[in-house]
């Protein structure tokens, strides 16, 4: 698919670019963005910021990096930027139209551990933000140490460290679950 991509805007196809490009990255995009920022509702709107901001520079974008890479970097930066503003969050009921409906399409169903019926992605919520994302990115969404270490801008080696702490910490916080349900 990326190659089909590049080869439009190599022929400076920009819509078609995008429409190509939309599909195939907007539940990553989500995804990520909902890891960084823990709040469906927001991880929305950074999204959709997201892909404005890939429409407009889609003509600026010059190949140097994969296009995921690239696209990751505006969607972390996004984030970032997000939550630096301290966006509001507002409380929305859930009574409202179409709230319930939008909030199951965008959420992803929790990972369970299926021997012990323990919500994974709950307990990696809880953990520090710097392992969460690296985790997040490296299992859930299947990238490279490099990749990683692109995305998220930091030193391969910082990133290997984190995700050995968020393992570790992973597997403590699952063994301290298994023995709250008695399956230890």
């Amino acid at each position: 698919m990326e190659q089909e991509i590049r080869a439009c805007l190599d022929q400076k196809r920009y819509r078609e670019a995008f429409e190509l490009l939309l599909p195939e990255y907007q539940n990553k995009v989500f995804r990520l963005a909902y890891g960084m920022l823990g709040d469906a509702g927001q991880a929305e709107d950074t999204s959709q910021e997201v892909f404005i901001r890939i429409w407009k520079a889609l003509e600026g974008y010059r190949g140097q990096s994969s296009l995921a890479t690239w696209i990751y970097a505006i969607t972390r930066n996004a984030c970032l930027t997000s939550l630096k503003k301290g966006a509001s969050r507002k409380e929305v009921s859930m009574e409202e139209p179409g709230v319930g409906s939008a909030v199951e399409r965008l959420e992803a169903p929790p990972a369970t551990d299926q021997r012990t019926g323990v919500d994974v992605s709950a307990l990696v919520g809880q953990l520090p933000e710097k392992h969460r994302q690296v985790l997040r990115l490296y299992y859930m969404e299947e990238k490279s140490y490099l990749e990683v270490s692109r995305l998220l801008d930091m030193p391969m080696g910082t990133v290997k460290v984190y995700l050995h702490r968020g393992r570790k910490e992973l597997a403590e916080a699952l063994a301290r679950s298994k023995m709250e349900k008695g399956t230890a």
